[in-house]
């Protein structure tokens, strides 16, 4: 079978590697791809957002089964236009990737049916939505742009003047363009986070699995927020008690409430939530898989992922097993210097094959130049993804081998999955 993965980054390599250990694939395309992916297939030059290009693309080389990584080809379309031209695809419909394009519309349905989640209000004028959150105690509303926002569309104001100027900059000043013309101001909500995700298929929920990751570039949750720079599971307050809870308080509702407003979900959806004092709360829905958790979860999935993705597409998830397994995973990521603002690229990286007797090496962003060495071609450039009995020894492995890697500005957070080791 030939496979086509859309996407170029971390989360694409992870799903990369783990279709070819499908008996099954016998070929793999990725568009555009990366130096990592370079090795498991076949990197073809054509962008995730040009949706005419990879259609045109699995045509002409027979692709079986697409698949689509980034969640922008997704809210577009994508899903849609390979479905109505005859072509099996793993993802959403635009309708249903609507749960991450439109926080707006996605809170409404949570309302709407039930869904745990943080009291809100919509607003597409910033007077009204100043006076509003001067109503509110000082400090205690997050605003939230309403489309995607490059992962910065999520404003945590301490005072009513941080508060006024981002509900300013949204709306008057277009700081996200369109996706800012209308925001969610969202109680602020406390307890630990966690990523949950699950394979749908109209109701069908399979088997879930947790993990954390951290946003933040500096130690200790300080500095700007970025794509991601490490990862671990499982979380040490996730129990099997929790899991179900979530599961039927949420995943469960969710698939269903997605269908009974005609957009029934098709593919991985991912559930950011926060663990309060009064239960798991819905922070956003996503409609694909997380970056950099991918680089864990596809290491802890036992089942042939190609036949998850198969059996989704064709509607046989009831059917179709999904396993996680117990073990314990950590993944560190190395960036370049100045990310998340401007970088340098076209950096020499070494050692990457000693690190590869660690664990599983991750390319992001990375590519070869004019002479085939390795170098940089992004802020999140590699990471280093550790497996073992515990978080402890997966640590240790993943930061063992970002040890043996080296690159000009290379940087990484030393405290990835710390708070999770019992001494």
């Amino acid at each position: 079978m030939k496979v086509l993965v859309i996407g170029s980054g971390g989360r694409e390599h992870a799903i990369t590697w783990k279709l070819a250990q499908s008996p099954k694939v016998t070929e793999l395309i990725i568009a555009p791809g990366n130096a990592g992916t370079a090795d498991l297939g076949e990197n073809v030059e054509v962008k995730a957002e040009d949706i005419d290009g990879l259609l045109q693309l699995a045509r002409s080389r027979f692709v079986d089964l697409t698949f689509v990584g980034p969640e922008q080809p997704l809210i577009d379309g994508i899903a849609d236009r390979f479905k109505s031209a005859g072509l099996v695809v793993f993802g959403p419909s635009a309708a249903a990737a609507r749960v991450e394009g439109s926080k707006i519309w996605s809170d409404d349905v949570m309302t709407r049916h039930g869904i745990p989640t943080a009291e809100s209000r919509a607003f597409d004028d910033s007077a009204s939505a100043i006076a509003y959150g001067r109503s509110k105690p000082e400090g205690s509303l997050v605003v939230k742009a309403d489309g995607l926002a490059a992962g910065k569309g999520v404003i945590l104001p301490d005072s009513y003047e941080e508060l006024d100027s981002a509900i300013t900059e949204m709306i008057d000043d277009a700081l996200f363009g369109d996706s800012s013309s209308k925001l969610l101001l969202a109680e602020r909500m406390s307890g630990p986070e966690v990523s949950v995700f699950a394979f749908l298929q109209g109701e069908i929920v399979s088997a879930e699995v947790a993990a954390c990751d951290y946003k933040r570039i500096g130690e200790g949750d300080t500095g700007p927020n970025t794509g991601g720079v490490g990862s671990y599971t499982p979380p040490e307050f996730w129990t099997s008690e929790l899991a179900e809870q979530v599961r039927t308080e949420i995943l469960e509702p969710i698939a269903k409430a997605l269908v009974a407003e005609d957009s029934s979900y098709s593919g991985i959806l991912y559930a950011g939530l926060m663990i309060t004092d009064n239960g798991p709360r819905v922070i956003e829905f996503n409609c694909r898989f997380g970056d950099p958790e991918t680089q864990i979860l596809m290491p802890k999935l036992e089942t042939d992922l190609f036949d998850i993705c198969m059996a989704v597409a064709e509607g046989r998830l009831a059917e179709q097993e999904v396993s996680w397994s117990d073990s314990a995973h950590a993944f560190v990521v190395m960036t370049s210097d100045g990310y998340p603002g401007s970088y340098k690229t076209g950096m020499a990286i070494t050692g990457v094959d000693v690190a590869a007797g660690h664990g599983l090496v991750i390319h992001a962003g990375t590519a070869r130049n004019e002479l085939g060495a390795l170098v940089t071609s992004g802020g999140r450039v590699l990471g280093v993804a550790g497996s073992g009995e515990s978080v402890k020894h997966a640590r240790d492995a993943a930061y063992a081998g970002v040890r043996q890697i080296a690159f000009e500005g290379a940087g990484y957070r030393d405290d990835i999955a710390r708070r999770a080791i019992v001494e």
